[in-house]
């Protein structure tokens, strides 16, 4: 059994305490009643170190960095010697206590109290191993990050010296600015090290973002690699009924094939260390991307095939390497063999009670089986009808029965009739979900504890507060929680 949690935050803990909650919730989860075996977290890579903040964590900067948002001030070294420690501590909280969270608020905050820690950090032998062994890497990301603060986002628009990261002029702007590059690396072994600590590595399932965003440090480091101008997406489906543009830059498969493969090999193994498992996200994209030309949409996409088999062979060499098992999200538009070469290779696939016909108890075994994820309704959204009001509010496509069929599924599943209650039928889902003999049965924070508005929906940016909305309860009140343990027992129990 598992939890998985989106990458919003709760009121009462700032959104960049995640390495701090995350033992919260893998402590709960792996205790009684639920005995759980993992916790999925949504992908928790890096967007570019600007002031304004994005929302979504799927258009990162880097898919091999962590974001800096989710250490916890109170843990880093020396923190107990800044004389107003209590105090920041007490303004970041207050920051997660509004109806939406603010990642650019919370970002300023703690940047200005992570800088103070470095003007007073005197070294570490630690530090300097781990930049030793991130190498080239590590050092390439701190030096884009400085020639972020420097010249701002987007390095298509920077000074030509400075738009290949191998010139001559970035080397001297690097060997110049050694405190600025070694702040962003400093940041990165200190997340490291509150991973590790926290203990949460030996549940946390990691997330593998489909791609990264154009104008940031991967493209930055791989833009040879690249398929200048075109955006990845997904055509018109159950997931989204107007198509997807996700803005990310594909890899032109034979220029990825010649390099080895060590673009996408450094970021499997970047993404799974300190991790039990590993979740790819569009997992179908390692065989085909709908690539979108300029200034088209996602109908207008066509496929690009890649070479699938050769990919899935780096992914098991990499998840062998770190110990972790991986899950396969093969919704929405699957060709045909494709699932049929992803159980061959081992990858779980992905089983949700909205879009499944067969009860649980008929799903395989080699699944990662769910009710929802963050993409879709939350089961208090569909019973309440809050969900279908959201997606008329943000003019997103909704099929003519409406939530129909999604009440049908929870009405068959718990055998419910519609005077039931939220937290009836969210129970009973559960029960029959943990008839799934699938390796693992997981549960969302947000049916836990009974939030009525899905964290993302699709196809949607400004229009719904995507990746901002925080969980009802803190997750400093999860264990204990009544709802949240009934659910827990409940999957415990039919395991």
């Amino acid at each position: 059994m598992g939890g998985s949690r989106p990458s919003s935050t709760p009121p009462g803990r700032a959104p960049a305490g995640a390495s701090a909650t995350s033992p919260t919730c893998a402590g709960w989860s792996t205790g009684p009643p639920s005995g759980a075996q993992a916790w999925w977290a949504s992908t928790r890579c890096t967007p570019d170190p600007v002031a304004l903040q994005p929302n979504s964590p799927y258009s990162p900067s880097s898919r091999r960095w962590r974001d800096p948002l989710y250490l916890t001030i109170e843990d880093v070294p020396g923190a107990d010697a800044l004389p107003d420690l209590a105090a920041l501590v007490a303004t970041g909280r207050a920051l997660s206590d509004g109806a939406r969270i603010d990642r650019t608020a919370v970002w300023a905050h703690k940047r200005g109290a992570l800088e103070q820690l470095w003007d007073r950090f005197g070294g570490d032998p630690a530090f300097d191993r781990y930049r030793y062994e991130q190498g080239e890497d590590l050092a390439t990301w701190a030096t884009y990050c400085a020639l972020v603060d420097h010249h701002g986002t987007g390095w298509h628009g920077w000074p030509a010296g400075h738009q290949e990261p191998g010139s001559p002029a970035v080397q001297r702007y690097a060997a110049t600015h050694e405190r600025e590059v070694g702040f962003w690396a400093w940041l990165q072994w200190l997340l490291d090290e509150q991973l590790r600590a926290s203990g949460a590595a030996d549940v946390v399932v990691a997330d593998l973002a489909v791609g990264f965003d154009a104008g940031g440090a991967d493209a930055w480091q791989w833009q040879d690699l690249l398929a200048e101008g075109v955006r990845v997406g997904a055509p018109p489906d159950l997931l989204g009924p107007d198509g997807q543009d996700w803005g990310l830059p594909p890899f032109v498969p034979w220029k990825l094939r010649d390099a080895g493969y060590q673009p996408f090999a450094r970021t499997i193994r970047a993404v799974a260390r300190h991790a039990r498992g590993l979740r790819i996200d569009h997992v179908m994209g390692l065989f085909r991307l709908l690539w979108i030309p300029p200034t088209m949409g996602a109908a207008d996409g066509a496929y690009v095939r890649f070479h699938g088999k050769e990919l899935l062979d780096v992914v098991a060499l990499e998840s062998v390497r770190a110990g972790a098992l991986v899950i396969g999200e093969d919704l929405g538009t699957v060709e045909p063999g494709v699932r049929e070469v992803l159980a061959d290779a081992g990858v779980l696939s992905t089983r949700l009670l909205w879009f499944e016909d067969e009860p649980p108890a008929t799903w395989p075994r080699q699944a990662m089986a769910a009710v929802s994820t963050h993409d879709l309704p939350t089961v208090a959204g569909v019973w309440t009808g809050v969900d279908l009001a959201d997606q008329h509010a943000a003019g997103v496509t909704v099929p003519a029965d409406g939530d129909e069929e999604m009440r049908h599924h929870l009405r068959a599943a718990g055998h419910v009739d519609d005077s039931a209650s939220v937290e009836q039928v969210v129970l009973a889902a559960h029960r029959r979900l943990a008839e799934a003999p699938s390796v693992l049965v997981t549960a969302t924070l947000d049916d836990l504890l009974g939030a009525e508005h899905r964290p993302n929906l699709p196809g949607t940016v400004d229009e719904h507060p995507n990746w901002r909305i925080p969980l009802p309860v803190p997750l400093d009140d999860l264990p204990g929680h009544d709802r949240a343990e009934a659910i827990a027992a409940a999957l415990a129990e039919g395991r």
